[in-house]
């Protein structure tokens, strides 16, 4: 794992909401801080209403986390492109945010409640 990443429990109950709707809550989302960047609350899928979420063609590479793949959610108002992110089978030392999903925080609301 790149030394300047972090991965923790995130404490309390996680909200994210898109469109009007609470996509998911969780008391199991873990805390991924890079460098110096905003901290990232990934949640698990268990947690998210899958449903609302269609998969994206958009990958990213990461090189410290690997390759990243998207989704779009699909709200009442239209769909919100590329608004999720997944990296399923991520960089050695990382393994514990595999099956876990990250929002954009100016697409969507990512707050603790």
């Amino acid at each position: 794992m790149a030394d300047h990443i972090t991965i923790r429990p995130a404490t309390g109950t996680w909200v994210v909401r898109a469109g009007g709707a609470v996509l998911g809550e969780s008391t199991n989302a873990l805390q991924l801080t890079e460098g110096d960047y905003p901290s990232v609350i990934y949640f698990p899928r268990a947690d998210i209403a899958m449903a609302f979420l269609e998969p994206s063609d958009t990958q990213t590479t990461c090189p410290h986390k690997g390759d990243a793949t998207y989704f779009s959610i699909i709200a009442k108002s239209g769909a919100i492109k590329d608004a999720v992110w997944s990296y399923e089978n991520p960089k050695p030392g990382l393994e514990e945010i595999a099956g876990h999903l990250a929002f954009y925080a100016d697409k969507v609301t990512v707050e603790e409640v």
